[in-house]
């Protein structure tokens, strides 16, 4: 009961700040896939009578569906091999569909890592004990795929925990997508640069 009188908390604290932006009907868009998972699935589970939690469901984003939904077009097309690593809440909660179609229209040539978890799972494999399993379960499929792929793959992942485990196991840094529509934006002609 206490993590989720915290979680109710905290929560609720969030919808009083963005209550004049529900007001306004401003759709929250986010890049951490844990975060627009908890406004779409546990918000109106733990406030199933607030108004406040039912519009967070419906009206927050991933930046990838934010931008599908609004058929954003990159200004510069991007080039090179990339390497994409869903969040699990992202592939499991949205999906990555939209991830791909922003993708495409960047001009990347990316694939999906389909290497399920990272093995941080949040906060999990910060924990002393349960370390060692956050690695085997990196090592299982991701870290392998990251460890083969060219120094020129650029690697993305938009969980915070994915790219945590991704630097410090390997010493590469992935990018959330936002840095990599970033790129499109300035004159790098190519993602490896």
């Amino acid at each position: 009961e206490g993590m989720l009188d915290l979680a109710r908390s905290q929560l609720g604290d969030t919808m009083d700040a963005l209550s004049p932006h529900i007001d306004a009907d401003v759709p929250v868009v986010g890049l951490e896939p844990s975060c627009i998972a908890s406004f779409r699935d546990e918000l109106p589970r733990l406030f199933p009578s607030d108004g406040r939690a039912r519009y967070l469901a419906g009206n927050t984003f991933l930046l990838s569906e934010f931008l599908d939904r609004e058929d954003y077009q990159p200004p510069r097309r991007l080039s090179g091999p990339a390497l994409v690593h869903p969040h699990c809440n992202h592939h499991g909660v949205m999906g990555t569909e939209a991830e791909a179609r922003v993708l495409g229209r960047t001009g990347l040539d990316f694939a999906f890592t389909d290497a399920g978890c990272c093995g941080m799972a949040g906060s999990f494999g910060f924990a002393r004990d349960r370390y060692p399993v956050s690695l085997v379960i990196a090592e299982d499929a991701l870290l392998p795929k990251v460890r083969a792929a060219g120094e020129d793959v650029l690697l993305l992942a938009n969980g915070f925990s994915c790219r945590e485990q991704i630097r410090q196991c390997t010493g590469r840094q992935a990018l959330d997508l936002a840095q990599v529509l970033r790129m499109g934006l300035h004159d790098q002609p190519s993602a490896g640069h």
